[in-house]
């Protein structure tokens, strides 16, 4: 049977944003080995909770591929869990960060501006891919997307650490770009709770 125009493109944008997803999954995954292992080295807390932000938004992208031709109703439910796992990230970097004031040093900071902005080039080149399929699966593709854009902002902070850190050679820059990256993500919860939520009880009353 001949599929129609509209079909075809259905078809198209589907291969398109799984295309998008897997990229992405990858290029996170792949930066979170080189960030985690940085911080590591250099005890950074910043670093530290960017690299599990890598590691969350990789298995955030590999759900969503998964949960793309689920039933809508299935898709609100996934992206309300995705909301609650955005949190893993910042209670990661509030246990980082207690263990660092116990025993304060400033990291080196010429590797944590360049893991810094090495993690900006890899967030930006997501954001943008992700950009054009943000609404193509609710708040699922949101979540995706808001990982992206929040850890974007999350690197500019740190490059900005590293120059502080150069400059004063103290701890408390990393630290407080550490807790940054933490309101980032209670205010992306907030967001895909909240558009998971709408799109769930829209679905049930249809």
């Amino acid at each position: 049977m001949t599929k129609t125009a509209n079909e075809r493109r259905a078809l198209t944008a589907d291969v398109g944003l799984r295309r998008a997803m897997r990229t992405v999954a990858l290029l996170n995954f792949g930066y979170f080995g080189i960030e985690f292992t940085v911080a590591s080295i250099i005890g950074s807390v910043a670093l530290f909770a960017d690299s599990v932000d890598f590691l969350e938004d990789t298995a955030v992208n590999l759900l969503v591929l998964l949960a793309l031709r689920w039933p809508p109703q299935r898709r609100a439910l996934l992206g309300l869990a995705l909301g609650a796992l955005l949190l893993a990230p910042g209670i990661a970097t509030l246990h980082t960060a207690w263990m660092k004031l116990g025993m304060p040093a400033a990291p080196p900071a010429l590797p944590l501006s360049l893991t810094g902005l090495g993690a900006l080039a890899v967030n930006l080149s997501c954001a943008l891919l992700l950009s054009r399929w943000r609404a193509a699966a609710g708040s699922l593709t949101r979540a995706a997307f808001l990982s992206a854009r929040n850890d974007a902002i999350a690197n500019v902070a740190i490059i900005v650490a590293g120059l502080l850190t150069a400059v004063t050679v103290s701890p408390w820059p990393d630290l407080v770009v550490g807790l940054g990256i933490l309101l980032l993500n209670l205010d992306a919860t907030r967001a895909v709770w909240t558009a998971a939520h709408r799109e769930y009880r829209g679905h049930r009353a249809a």
